[in-house]
């Protein structure tokens, strides 16, 4: 289950209610300095960007390719830990409006994480160390430490376990190749 925020609204749908959740100024200002870093090649200009103007929590060494759209409304509830990849075009949210609420959620992306291109990850939302994400998956739900996931919706495709002896049996096919 997402660990969400529930903010129900009366009258129009909750977009209507936007500038009600979030300062108009605050979402110009994150539109425009997303824009910059999205196109930005330098990965270190691009996580300070995130880091001073919309107070994300990054750590040191994740990059963020080419196109990868964050949370115009809400970055600062995105965290992603050291040495993870986030790749081209990725979605990452932390709020959704629907009809009659809007929902707001922290994305906890934790260290060493590998997110495929075209990825949309929902609010609410923890991957664990470790974790691959195959490219255009939409991440509905915790994704576990070590994991491999994929598809949409997203399903688990092999577990830490199973990918550690996977690891082990294709290292000792390689042993057994490089002795011949």
């Amino acid at each position: 289950m997402r660990k969400t925020e529930r903010h129900f609204v009366t009258g129009p749908n909750s977009l209507w209610h936007v500038y009600k959740t979030v300062p108009f100024w605050k979402v110009a200002k994150n539109f425009v300095v997303i824009q910059i870093a999205r196109y930005t090649p330098f990965l270190p200009m691009k996580n300070w960007l995130y880091k001073t103007f919309l107070g994300m929590k990054i750590g040191e060494h994740s990059s963020f390719a080419l196109m990868v759209m964050l949370d115009v409304m809400f970055p600062e509830k995105i965290k992603v830990g050291k040495n993870s990849v986030i790749g081209y075009n990725t979605t990452i949210l932390a709020h959704e409006y629907l009809i009659e609420e809007y929902r707001l959620g922290e994305v906890v992306i934790g260290d060493r994480v590998m997110i495929g291109a075209n990825s949309t990850i929902l609010p609410g939302i923890a991957i664990g160390d470790g974790a691959i994400v195959s490219a255009a998956t939409l991440v509905h739900k915790d994704v576990p430490a070590g994991a491999f996931v994929g598809g949409n919706p997203m399903k688990v495709i092999y577990t830490a376990e199973q990918m550690a002896e996977r690891q082990l049996e294709s290292a000792a096919e390689q042993a057994a190749i490089e002795s011949l």
